[in-house]
């Protein structure tokens, strides 16, 4: 296995511009991935092009050394500079992203779609919740968190390439070809909006549901162009949730029936 001693190596710093910037993760349709666990479990639904690890995280776990692609040990100064946090693992994987398109939503489907929501956090655990409560697939508008920087990939837990993901654009005009598909949307909104109780499971188009971002909510024309409205009644305690822990809820509600 070929080593790299220096931070300067050209595959190093291909490497980090993908870590860093979502255009040219765009450009080159390939993200970076960090970690023991995390690494392997990405394997199982996204191609790995390139593995980097230390000699200490091989030979803690030796069964990366079956992992596909090209593998390449990295002294310790230089996995610090491939690391999106101080402590890591030693472990790096150059992955293809899986391209997925709004034609893809079926009829009787269930979906999640995110409008602007902006905190890799809560992208992620959004994206964890949907693959848990087997949801058909996410739709991203213009503005949210990047579904493949390292802090999204993080809290997703290989949930990014499990469920698959579309991004869309404007939020409206997705909503409309969902509802052509006989897909019912539901809004996360206050305003004339029902009790997440009284509206059911199940959909025979099946559902979508919407969620708006941390500061403002959906916008009006997204509400306008859902089905309808659905809010979590709750205490006066707080003004609010936050996008993660307040659409999981909404996404257990309308998950699979075998769960």
């Amino acid at each position: 296995m070929e080593k790299i001693t220096s931070r300067e190596n050209a595959k190093i710093k291909y490497a980090c511009r993908l870590a860093s910037s979502g255009a040219f993760r765009r450009s080159e349709g390939k993200f970076l991935a960090e970690g023991r666990k995390l690494c392997p479990e990405l394997c199982r639904d996204a191609a790995l092009e390139t593995l980097f690890c230390t000699e200490a995280a091989l030979e803690k776990c030796p069964e990366l050394a079956g992992l596909p692609g090209e593998h390449y040990l990295v002294e310790d100064h230089v996995a610090d500079k491939l690391a999106d946090v101080g402590t890591h693992q030693g472990v790096f994987g150059i992955f293809r992203t899986p391209v997925h398109t709004l034609d893809e939503a079926k009829t009787g489907g269930r979906y999640l779609a995110l409008e602007r929501v902006q905190d890799p956090g809560n992208v992620g655990t959004l994206l964890r919740s949907a693959a848990a409560f087997g949801f058909d697939g996410v739709l991203l508008s213009d503005g949210c968190a990047s579904v493949f920087a390292p802090k999204t990939l993080r809290a997703s837990m290989g949930a990014a390439v499990r469920v698959p993901v579309m991004e869309v654009g404007a939020m409206p005009a997705a909503i409309a070809a969902l509802r052509a598909k006989n897909i019912t949307c539901l809004a996360a909104a206050l305003y004339q909006s029902q009790p997440l109780s009284a509206a059911r499971p199940g959909y025979p188009g099946g559902v979508c549901v919407v969620i708006g971002s941390e500061g403002q909510g959906l916008t009006e024309e997204t509400i306008a162009a859902c089905s309808g409205t659905v809010r979590i009644p709750m205490t006066d305690r707080v003004e609010s949730l936050n996008a993660g822990i307040a659409g999981s809820i909404l996404l257990w509600h309308f998950r699979e029936e075998s769960l």
